[in-house]
């Protein structure tokens, strides 16, 4: 009987052909060398973070974030808040400096309070010092963000060169046709800094407030925001300053709440780690997450109780009684 060793002839019809294999070997290297590619160029891309006054009840926000998606699919998109106070601008400056620094460095931001949109107002791309970049109208928005994070370049957007193709008849919605678009070409890589528009020739505008400071024994400093769902008081006055106080939990500081010079409210209260370290519907003085002192009740609303807002116009100091 004769033994065949080699395949059968449907095995054989199944072998490739050296040609096929070839093909076949340099589609994958191919897919792989694209593959790399794609992963290089997807770490290389930044997030883009919004904020705004718009609210959610219509489709401004979603209409920025196609945008930047319309610049990269791959792009991610997230939010600081969309629920400024309409035209707001010294909130909207203050959530950046509340919320930036704990962005990476690369983060784009688009910060859009712009009662001023269609006139004569700068659109200005800031980056820091840290890194971070900044894409918004030179209305203030800026003034915390270059206080604390250092200005490293700043550009006027040309915003005949940068706006959203299409949009050109359009002038009361820049967050859509120019700042969300330019912000996602930034984050995607498509344009450098340089690219933005030149550079400009001073500073950001700035808002004018209390900066805090110690003197003759009472740190003193701005209530830039208050806290929307708890109504804790803020303020400004950061460890440099408050630390002059040497505050030690349990011991009671005099607290006077200021609107322009008229006092809103004063007392004595002690100062605590937490909450929870003086009684319900008490008031405790302590040191925020941004490491700042505020003011605060026990499970209770401080500024609806005593009649505080915040803004450049109120003010917080501490003494020792």
């Amino acid at each position: 009987m004769r033994t065949d060793h080699s395949c059968p002839k449907i095995f054989r019809r199944m072998r490739p052909s050296l040609p096929l294999f070839r093909v076949v070997s340099v589609v994958l290297l191919a897919l792989a060398w694209s593959a790399s590619g794609f992963m290089a160029s997807a770490k290389d891309r930044a997030a883009v973070v919004f904020q705004s006054d718009f609210g959610l009840k219509d489709g401004a926000v979603s209409a920025m974030k196609g945008v930047a998606l319309g610049v990269d699919p791959a792009l991610p998109l997230h939010d600081i808040t969309h629920e400024i106070p309409p035209f707001n601008i010294w909130e909207a400056a203050y959530r950046l400096k509340q919320t930036a620094k704990y962005w990476p460095s690369n983060t784009v931001f688009v910060s859009v309070c712009d009662p001023g949109v269609g006139t004569e107002r700068r659109a200005v791309v800031l980056r820091t010092r840290s890194g971070h970049r900044f894409v918004t109208p030179d209305n203030g928005t800026l003034t915390f963000i270059a206080e604390s994070l250092g200005v490293a370049e700043l550009r006027v957007i040309d915003i005949a060169r940068q706006r959203l193709r299409g949009s050109e008849e359009s002038y009361t919605f820049h967050g859509r046709d120019l700042f969300a678009y330019v912000a996602a070409r930034l984050a995607a890589g498509r344009i450098r800094m340089a690219d933005v528009g030149p550079l400009a020739t001073n500073g950001v505008v700035e808002l004018p407030y209390q900066k805090p400071e110690f003197r003759d024994g009472v740190a003193r400093g701005n209530i830039p925001v208050l806290d929307p769902n708890y109504g804790n008081v803020w303020s400004d006055i950061g460890k440099p300053v408050h630390s002059r106080l040497n505050p030690r939990v349990g011991e009671r500081f005099e607290v006077r709440i200021l609107e322009k010079d008229r006092v809103v409210w004063s007392g004595v209260v002690p100062f605590a780690e937490s909450f929870g370290n003086v009684p319900e519907g008490q008031p405790l003085l302590f040191i925020n997450s941004l490491l700042e002192l505020a003011v605060a009740l026990n499970q209770g609303d401080f500024a609806r109780t005593h009649g505080i807002r915040s803004g450049p116009e109120w003010s917080l100091e501490v003494r020792r009684p």
